[in-house]
């Protein structure tokens, strides 16, 4: 949930890749899951300390992911009306990303930034940011690559640094696979352990696992999980 890519496959084909950075101390998240609500199937890890996911994807052809923060660094002031976690699952009971903007209930929960990729009936790419007073909603352009890092955990200096690394990525590729992002988010900057995608702070802040929802040209759905405390991989194939 502090790191994210989006790269576009075509007219409906995309990846999105979340390195997500908590403490050592939290508890590990637990493996993704299908679970059944607001009358879609969803796949996605869940957080058990509050109930919710920093990801997940439908057989729809929704996929979410968030950051935490807005624009900048906030002051934490809870105790909050809930997890910012349990706001992806609640968008599914919204039909439009603008729906949601409009309708939803953002109060007493943390600043956050919400990215909403969507492929019917074309690929879409929306990014929705809480700062604490206002929604701010932004519809991207959906066939240009990006790069996002949260704003509590990385200053704006070390956010463009990163950009750089992406940018340097990016350069001459004419095409994008799974594998070649997934060690793009493993080894970008990995000589700044600090600042670096796979992240380990001496704060006890680190990378604890790498998720990434593909869905390819061919219509093939997958999401890969990769959690680096218990160190092992898992790929679910979403119909």
């Amino acid at each position: 949930m502090c790191t994210v890519t989006f790269l576009p496959l075509g007219n409906k084909g995309f990846i999105l890749t979340s390195n997500r950075d908590e403490s050592a101390d939290r508890l590990p998240a637990r493996a993704p899951g299908r679970y059944r609500l607001h009358d879609q199937m969803l796949v996605f890890p869940c957080d058990p300390v509050g109930g919710g996911t920093w990801i997940v994807t439908s057989g729809k052809g929704v996929s979410l992911c968030l950051l935490n923060g807005a624009f900048g660094a906030h002051r934490s002031c809870p105790p909050y009306r809930q997890s910012r976690g349990k706001v992806l699952l609640d968008f599914f009971g919204y039909d439009y990303a603008g729906e949601f903007a409009t309708e939803y209930n953002f109060r007493g929960i943390e600043p956050f930034t919400l990215l909403v990729v969507r492929t019917e009936p074309a690929l879409s790419l929306t990014e929705i940011r809480w700062d604490g007073k206002e929604v701010h909603f932004s519809v991207k352009d959906a066939g240009k690559p990006y790069i996002w890092s949260s704003a509590t955990l990385y200053s704006p200096e070390v956010i463009r640094r990163r950009e750089g690394w992406f940018a340097s990525w990016l350069a001459g590729r004419e095409g994008y696979q799974v594998e070649d992002i997934l060690h793009f988010h493993h080894s970008a900057g990995q000589d700044d352990s600090g600042n670096g995608l796979r992240m380990h702070r001496g704060s006890g802040h680190q990378t604890v696992s790498i998720t990434s929802i593909a869905r390819q040209q061919s219509g093939e759905h997958l999401m890969v999980y990769e959690d680096l405390v218990q160190r092992r991989e898992q790929t679910y194939r979403i119909m």
